[in-house]
């Protein structure tokens, strides 16, 4: 398996001190908390990593070439998600 850091993602990891090693972690060891199966053009997951805080990545799966695209990580905002940082709070 190998890692494609999109540019977004590497953007908004430097702006947000999230670590590649974090992001690396959270997907290999994380909780996948909604699929977007119709994404294009490969499937995308957002996972939920318990590192040394909640941490949310969102990525996109290419079977064919067993690669990992990472599109984003964020720290979850305590007003948008559960407890439990899995569901998102309806407004």
């Amino acid at each position: 398996m190998t890692f494609a850091y999109r540019e977004h993602a590497i953007q908004r990891m430097f702006e947000r001190d999230i670590f590649e090693v974090d992001v690396e972690n959270t997907i290999k060891n994380g909780e996948i908390i909604e699929e977007y199966y119709d994404d294009k053009p490969y499937p995308s997951f957002l996972v939920l990593g318990l590192n040394d805080k909640p941490l949310h990545v969102v990525f996109a799966k290419n079977h064919e070439d067993n690669e990992i695209i990472i599109i984003t990580a964020y720290y979850p905002d305590k007003n948008k998600w559960s407890d439990d940082y899995k569901r998102r709070i309806e407004k």
